[in-house]
């Protein structure tokens, strides 16, 4: 697929995009080798190929989901300006 200027132009408004006249045949170009290459990507036939997460047979080491500090949560509201049930009080920011 070959794209003209009109359709480079209508691309670059969509995207809002300022575009010089100059870059307009370099970016028709570009363009329709990307589309060239899906087309060719979308005429494989995968239908007997399975998805998969990643290209590389890789796993991730994940860890436990366990509490590992302590709860200081009174010692630091002792030092706090101001605090209400738990929560710390800021100035109203927002009207």
């Amino acid at each position: 697929m070959s794209l003209t200027k009109n359709d480079v132009e209508n691309i670059a408004h969509l995207a809002r995009l300022a575009i010089d006249e100059s870059d307009i045949p370099e970016y028709a170009d570009n363009l329709s080798n990307i589309l060239e290459l899906v087309a060719q990507m979308d005429a494989i036939d995968t239908e007997h190929t399975e998805p998969m997460a990643h290209p590389l047979d890789a796993v991730q080491r994940l860890r436990k989901d366990e509490v590992t500090e302590t709860n200081r949560r009174e010692h630091f509201q002792q030092i706090a300006p101001k605090t209400e049930a738990g929560l710390y009080l800021v100035p109203k920011v927002i009207e």
